[in-house]
């Protein structure tokens, strides 16, 4: 069994006080409350439950049961590990975990295949999964080999202390040196399938920053930060500022210049605090060979 604590200081729901402060879904965080393992100031809630300021909630968090996914002979670009975390750079096109009946190609499956340990907290499907980036993005994802270190690495994310940085090829011009967005984000009410920034009071706090890296005479090049992590983040706030990412046909153009096999954004770069030395560790990744070539394209256009 684990145990998790936190004390509330802004009033919210349950289920999504708890989805923003830990890695657990909230269909895992319904369910824990069903089974009376969520308790407000001692008490037994319900998903629904209304916190307030000052508020102890308590998780008990099951042993996991074991892994269902199986292992696969994926080839896997692995640029560190240890006893444990391993840090990996994900290619363009393969799915994290599985989903939408997809249980198969994915970098579960292949980390299955290519390390000895797995941390078991997010149950049978997503084994060692601290975060994820979308399907169609490439670049580096934190995997915890055990417990202790998921529950560590999961804590940095939602305190802000581990740093992801991604680099994202955008539509068209930005004029703004560096930016700051900070928007409501949750299901879109006309595609369910996609996100979109809501009004006040709806969906859930989203901020990123970005710092422009290189302009060309019809796109940008840059950097973005996260301080949090929704469904499609980088994408839909592209998208708010009106430079949607080259590639992304969901949220950009749907007729590309490029032809390309999903939106050129790349997670580049990660910061962390080593679970058990306390070493502070950073790790980069240099961008795909295809974004490289369509910079260059770009760039001898701008000359």
């Amino acid at each position: 069994m684990q145990r998790l604590e936190y004390t509330v200081d802004t009033p919210a729901r349950c289920d999504v006080f708890l989805a923003e402060r830990s890695t657990l879904t909230r269909s895992a965080i319904k369910k824990l409350c069903d089974a009376d393992m969520v308790c407000v100031n001692g008490v037994p809630a319900k998903a629904g439950a209304s916190l307030k300021v000052g508020d102890l909630v308590e998780v008990t968090v099951p042993d996991p049961t074991p892994i269902a996914a199986k292992a696969e002979e994926i080839p896997l670009d692995i640029i560190y590990q240890d006893a444990d975390l391993a840090v990996v750079n994900k290619p363009q096109g393969m799915a994290v975990h599985a989903g939408n009946g997809n249980y198969e190609g994915t970098l579960v499956n292949a980390l299955l295949f290519c390390l000895d340990n797995l941390s078991g907290i997010n149950g049978e499907l997503r084994p060692g999964i601290v975060h994820r980036i979308d399907k169609d993005t490439s670049g580096l994802l934190v995997v915890a080999k055990n417990d202790a270190a998921h529950l560590s690495l999961s804590e940095q994310i939602a305190k802000k202390t581990a740093k992801r940085e991604y680099l994202a090829l955008l539509e068209g011009v930005v004029k703004e040196d560096r930016g700051h967005i900070e928007t409501q984000i949750g299901r879109d009410k006309r595609d369910r399938l996609k996100q979109a920034v809501l009004p006040k009071g709806e969906g859930r706090l989203a901020v990123t920053d970005f710092d422009v890296i290189e302009r060309f005479k019809n796109n940008t090049l840059v950097r973005f930060t996260l301080s949090t992590g929704r469904t499609h983040q980088i994408r839909v706030h592209a998208k708010y500022i009106g430079h949607p990412v080259v590639g992304d046909k969901t949220y950009g153009y749907k007729a590309q210049r490029f032809h390309l096999e999903g939106q050129l954004l790349h997670a580049y770069r990660l910061t962390l605090t080593h679970p058990r030395t306390g070493e502070r560790m950073q790790f980069e990744a240099p961008l795909p060979d295809y974004f490289e070539h369509v910079l260059e394209t770009v760039r001898r256009e701008s000359k």
